[in-house]
């Protein structure tokens, strides 16, 4: 035996979240702002739904692809929500979380050799599923200077003869950065030059706060081209759920639930029940979330802003994304020292990618008490270094 454990996954880094999460664990009195998820409880509606299923005795595997009426209401859904349409029988899967419906749409369209376009800096598991599935991911960083924006003439420069995908999320994590329609339509003629597909990451769509978001789907000639990922977890609260799906063409649906089938089966019966209920009565829920975030958002950004670390304001999600540079330290050593001198959990930018070096993400996604004494913390952080 030459290796017990794959070279590939031995060259695959850890998650440079955890690191600090785990960090956090053991110390008293820590403010977190590094967890990704909404600080609200799932709804009683959507939790008695779950429990309702499991006294019906609906216990056993649904259809691979998911029980049909939570596939049919996901199609209901994208309609009246975000203008696109999908055939609940044969474009639809309902996956383990948005983060398992992407990794199927790497591995069903990703031959070794390929390389699929990451705009960074980007959620940590992008490049590592890329490259697990034997592609190479190519890293495209955002304008900095014009809040995160995409730099189109770094992205078509980026493509080559073996480019097979652009990967994109907006509202971005960890950046908040929402894209304007015009800016996907940029996006899209390159798509429709090169003969591309995009993986667009939607699972932040209902959490957008400046103008109206644009599925990438909806774009002209794009919905051939784009393979939809989106999920339950940040609209309706249901992280732990695990409930996400994807939407797309039939022939790379097909391919993607063939892989599914395999390694996953179904996803949780009880909470497609969940899900149902979610979709159906869940939209006056959302609207509460989406005002409370955006209260925080505009109180963090400014006090971040008023305490010396300039922040773009983010159009989307729950975070901010503050540059560190004024400080003389590195993303790492800045959240390293924040956390044991202060107690305010962040995560450093870097781990997102090179090109969110000198920044660090903030979510806002606690409560405005805890923001108010976080930045009371970070102001005194800072100021030792003016």
């Amino acid at each position: 035996m030459r290796n017990r454990v794959a070279d590939h996954v031995q060259r695959l880094q850890p998650s440079g979240i955890r690191r600090f999460f785990d960090l956090a664990a053991n110390m008293e009195g820590v403010i977190s702002l590094g967890v990704g998820e909404p600080d609200f409880v799932t709804s009683w509606g959507v939790r008695e739904a779950c429990i309702a299923s499991l006294h019906n005795g609906y216990t056993s595997y649904t259809a691979n692809a998911g029980l049909m009426e939570l596939r049919t209401e996901i199609s209901k859904y994208m309609k009246k929500e975000f203008e696109v349409e999908y055939n609940p029988s044969s474009d639809i899967i309902v996956t383990v979380g948005a983060s398992q419906a992407l990794d199927l749409a790497i591995r069903a369209i990703v031959d070794p050799g390929d390389e699929v376009i990451v705009i960074e800096p980007s959620f940590v598991s992008y490049a590592p599923l890329i490259e697990l599935a034997g592609g190479t991911a190519v890293r495209v960083g955002a304008d900095a200077e014009n809040g995160f924006r995409i730099d189109f003439e770094n992205l078509e420069s980026a493509i080559t003869h073996k480019t097979k995908a652009i990967l994109l999320c907006f509202p971005n994590n960890p950046t908040g950065t929402m894209l304007t329609r015009d800016e996907l339509i940029q996006v899209s003629r390159l798509v429709d030059k090169y003969n591309l597909l995009v993986l667009s990451d939607e699972i932040y769509a209902e959490l957008s706060f400046d103008g109206k978001f644009t599925s990438f789907s909806t774009l002209p000639n794009m919905k051939d081209r784009t393979i939809l990922i989106s999920g339950f977890s940040k609209s309706f609260a249901m992280t732990g759920w695990r409930l996400g799906f994807v939407a797309g063409p039939t022939d790379i649906v097909e391919a993607m639930l063939k892989i599914h089938q395999y390694a996953m089966m179904c996803a949780s019966t009880m909470a497609q029940y969940g899900a149902i209920e979610a979709l159906k009565n869940g939209r006056q829920d959302i609207e509460t979330m989406k005002k409370s975030y955006r209260r925080r958002r505009n109180y963090f950004v400014a006090s971040l802003n008023e305490i010396g670390l300039p922040c773009h304001n983010p159009g989307g999600a729950f975070y901010a994304f503050p540059s560190v540079k004024l400080t003389g330290l590195t993303s790492q050593e800045f959240a390293e020292r924040l956390l044991l001198e202060e107690k305010v959990a962040v995560v450093p930018g870097d781990v997102f990618g090179e090109s969110g070096e000198g920044y660090v993400r903030c979510s806002y996604a606690s409560s405005l008490e805890q923001l108010q004494d976080a930045i009371k913390r970070m102001e005194r952080f800072v100021k030792q270094f003016r």
